[in-house]
């Protein structure tokens, strides 16, 4: 009988592409998702590219009884936890909202899977809890001080599961702290599908340069970088997925942290000058001020999670954003209708 993995925010992006990937080696997989900022749509997407069935549940993880039904609902044994606000400006203008939703949402998980004895986590992290990196870089040891309160949410919640791992010896959680997701599906079908303005480079590039926007603003050309724009390490979503695969097959006691990533950087120039190349055409775009709470570097060390989980991310940026064009010229509007 194959293993049940509950997906929290499986209709999201990076939820979708790692439930797609779950299903495809064997497991059954729950999806839930309030579809605050995704859409059903991908959910039947997933059905569709593994021909395989999918649970899906709405639900909002801070509505704890509406939670406990969904574990009452299915056999779940692991989670994989991504639901949560991700945005980075808009975090620095709504703290309140990111600490309620991506805290409480946490808490309501662990105490229904601590009451059913489910004890085998991976949890999204993010890149962003180690601030503007005094290393690069940056290996899982680096000093931890995030700039923003998305990032800020992502400590706490570490620190949380820590905690409850030492509490716990029986929890075995893997923290995954990943870089700039972007790509798509190879088939075009799936993709970083936001609603309303995206707030990640690449989608915002996409969406110029299929027509849908009419340029791209670039926070800041003045940054201490080879062109003077923001560099970042790229990640492929399908790369990416693996790793949550990768962690869960190596779970082990205690909780354990793992930066997953590609070890190179690009700019946003980088990104701009290949997405032009790749789609033929051209990205317009304006130099504006910074963003609060930006850094100029955020570069990965992923030697553990290449030791440790035996993981290795290895699709150019080439690839990434030539995936991410046959998903945006696919699919212009994303999966359904939606706000410009």
């Amino acid at each position: 009988m194959s293993q049940t993995i509950l997906v929290t925010g499986g209709a999201g992006y990076i939820g979708s592409h790692t439930s797609i990937r779950l299903l495809e080696r064997g497991f059954d997989v729950v999806m839930i998702d309030d579809l605050s900022n995704s859409s059903e749509a991908a959910v039947d997407q997933v059905r569709k590219l593994t021909n395989r069935p999918v649970a899906f549940e709405q639900v909002d993880l801070t509505d704890q009884e509406s939670l406990a039904n969904v574990f009452e609902r299915h056999p779940v044994e692991g989670v994989i936890h991504f639901a949560g606000l991700k945005a980075v400006g808009e975090s620095v203008a709504q703290p309140l909202r990111y600490y309620r939703t991506n805290i409480v949402s946490t808490l309501n998980l662990m105490d229904e899977m601590e009451s059913r004895g489910i004890w085998q986590l991976v949890f999204s992290s993010s890149a962003t809890v180690y601030g503007d990196p005094e290393i690069l870089p940056i290996p899982e040891s680096a000093p931890t001080g995030p700039t923003n309160p998305y990032g800020r949410t992502k400590l706490m919640i570490e620190d949380i599961l820590r905690d409850a791992a030492d509490a716990n010896p029986k929890w075995r959680i893997s923290l995954l702290r990943y870089f700039n997701p972007v790509g798509a599906h190879p088939s075009g079908d799936l993709g970083e599908d936001p609603k309303g303005i995206p707030n990640n480079l690449v989608p915002f590039a996409m969406q110029v340069a299929v027509g849908r926007r009419d340029k791209l603003n670039i926070f800041g050309a003045d940054w201490d970088t080879a062109d003077g724009t923001g560099v970042r390490d790229y990640i492929h979503v399908l790369d990416l997925a693996d790793g949550h695969l990768a962690a869960l097959d190596h779970l082990s006691n205690g909780c354990n942290t793992f930066n997953l990533g590609t070890g190179t950087g690009a700019s946003v120039l980088d990104v701009v000058h290949t997405t032009e190349k790749v789609s033929g055409a051209t990205i317009a775009y304006e130099i504006v001020d910074r963003r609060p709470g930006d850094i100029a570097t955020s570069l990965a060390d992923p030697t553990k999670a290449n030791r440790e989980l035996e993981w290795r991310a290895d699709r150019s940026l080439d690839t990434m954003l030539a995936d991410s064009w046959k998903w945006q010229s696919k699919h212009p509007m994303g999966l359904e209708p939606k706000e410009n």
